[in-house]
């Protein structure tokens, strides 16, 4: 038996307002049971003030593709809408989902061929529309957009990267020009629905040389704009665009300095939007870094270290000092997995985990002669998430961070989420059935770092334990938290039931100002969705 669950989180709802008071509160509870004869996996997506929608893909022992769909919509009560189901034909496997304002897609697809099935759900009242097709060529897709009614496939041919436009009019496909090239990886697609732009992320290595490359599509199909980052010292892993008006958008994320995926700090520079470039369509820009990117090296953030302990911190920052008054760089190596940028009024905010893969290993016999050892991964584990403020010219205005000590995730999920009011910004995670939360205001943490269970129940029952823990901001101050129990019965011969559980929180707590445990972000005090698996 499976069960897993899969947050979906989608970038314009990623901060929730949340009052001037702060504490979490269960509210509303929905329990489902657990299938003790089939595998299921659950997806949970969000949808603001309009509730949120779950879909269980049911599945049996005897198959690994899932044999149809369970779609469910409930209101911000956890009170039910409406539910519909879809039949997967027998030859299709779902391979990636995206959500739009007013649809959630699936996109399956045959294994053995170029055929294609798009699922569109009307997230209003359930209806369920498909689009069949073929793919110009059999290709690997990891990565899926939809923009109002062409949907925008990425992945890979023969090693080289394809993005495939298919029109839902016309049930046609295309190759966007300019990608089929050898030493090109796939870094991201991003779509822009106000100014219906593609726009296609990648990076290269020529000659220990790593190069990254935003190319700008017009809603049809057309290369617009190409902007190469050059990568002669500084490398970038990762790119999030933000537009800022029609004329231009801020680029953000990490970078390495040695072609690796391993960083060495965060970046940020401005481009040009290419429907502000009258006159260059389909030129070529290139953007020097030295002059209009900002490199900023963890070791300038003041608060990136917070998530050690006081001593340890000290020890590094005094190492720090000294190999800098020496006139040594320190080289760090750090695996980001980084959240969707979030605008606020002063430009925007960036906030990414640090994480490692984790390894378990095992030995046995080989040939007779001694043992063999066995080294698998099992999941990752997160050591703490930082946060940068920036202005809309790319200034750096301000740091913090939050330790997460002890998270592990079988799948790499965004496990801290933001929700802000002013100038106060809440960091929350769950962890063992109960949600951790800081509170900070810029480079200062107003309240340090609390617990709030989950696990209490009405009535003679108890959570005996809790797994897959998930939580997702979601409208006004409120939060979803979900993932697996067991809950057993005082005085009960029965066995404990386990059951897939989605609570509503609701944040109530004093006022910040007051709270005791408020500090500076000197350096003196500075100390501290859609997925889980279970097998």
């Amino acid at each position: 038996m499976t069960k897993r669950l899969v947050i979906a989180l989608w970038s314009w709802l990623v901060v929730a307002l949340m009052p001037a008071w702060a504490q979490f509160e269960p509210s509303a509870r929905l329990e489902l049971p657990i299938s003790q004869n089939s595998e299921e996996l659950f997806d949970v997506t969000t949808l603001g003030n309009k509730g949120v929608l779950l879909n269980v893909r049911h599945g049996d022992f005897y198959s690994s593709a899932p044999t149809k769909f369970s779609f469910k919509r409930y209101d911000t009560n956890l009170k039910q809408l409406w539910a519909t189901e879809y039949k997967i034909d027998s030859y299709y496997e779902p391979i990636r989902s995206c959500r739009t304002e007013h649809y959630l897609y699936w996109l399956l697809k045959e294994n053995s061929n170029e055929k294609i099935t798009v699922l569109r759900l009307n997230l209003d009242d359930g209806m369920i529309e498909t689009y069949k097709g073929d793919l110009v060529t059999q290709m690997d897709i990891f990565h899926f957009k939809v923009l109002d009614n062409i949907a925008y496939l990425g992945g890979y041919y023969r090693s080289r990267p394809v993005v495939v436009s298919f029109s839902f009019f016309d049930l046609t496909s295309k190759v966007l020009p300019g990608l089929y090239t050898n030493h090109i990886q796939l870094n991201n697609i991003e779509v822009d629905e106000q100014r219906r732009l593609v726009h296609v992320m990648t990076d290269a290595t020529h000659q220990r040389n790593c190069e990254f490359t935003v190319r700008t599509y017009s809603y049809e199909g057309k290369l617009l704009r190409t902007v190469n980052l050059d990568g002669n010292e500084h490398s970038l892993i990762s790119g999030k665009l933000l537009p800022l008006n029609d004329e231009e958008s801020l680029l953000v994320g990490n970078y390495s300095n040695d072609c690796t995926p391993y960083s060495q700090g965060v970046y940020i520079t401005r481009i040009r939007n290419a429907a502000a470039m009258t006159g260059e369509t389909g030129n070529n820009m290139a953007i020097t870094p030295t002059e209009d990117t900002r490199f900023i090296d963890f070791s300038e953030l003041q608060n990136f270290f917070n998530y050690m302990k006081p001593k340890r911190q000290q020890k590094l920052l005094e190492r720090l000092a000294r190999r800098k008054d020496q006139g040594k760089d320190t080289k760090f190596r750090y695996r980001l997995l980084v959240h969707d940028l979030v605008p606020t009024d002063e430009g925007l905010m960036l906030l990414a985990e640090v994480y490692y893969p984790q390894y378990r290993g095992s030995a046995y016999p080989y040939l007779g002669s001694g043992r063999s050892f066995d080294r698998y991964q099992e999941g990752y584990r997160y050591t703490h998430a930082f946060l940068c403020g920036f202005d809309k010219k790319g200034k750096l205005l301000w740091d913090n961070s939050i330790s997460i000590p002890d998270l592990t995730s079988y799948d790499l999920n965004q496990m801290v989420q933001v929700a802000r009011h002013g100038d106060a910004t809440i960091l929350a995670y769950p962890h063992e059935g109960e949600i951790n939360a800081e509170v900070i205001e810029g480079g200062k943490v107003v309240r340090e770092r609390e617990k709030y269970s989950l696990k209490k129940l009405a009535g003679n029952e108890k959570v005996v334990y809790s797994e897959n823990d998930q939580l997702e901001a979601w409208y006004d101050g409120h939060f979803l938290a979900c993932g697996f129990q067991k809950i057993s019965t005082d005085r009960s011969l029965a066995p404990p039931r386990e059951v897939f559980y989605m609570n509503k929180v609701v944040s109530n707590l004093e006022k910040l100002s007051d709270s005791p445990s408020s500090r500076s972000d000197s350096s003196e005090n500075a100390t501290r969705k859609t997925s889980g698996s279970k097998q």
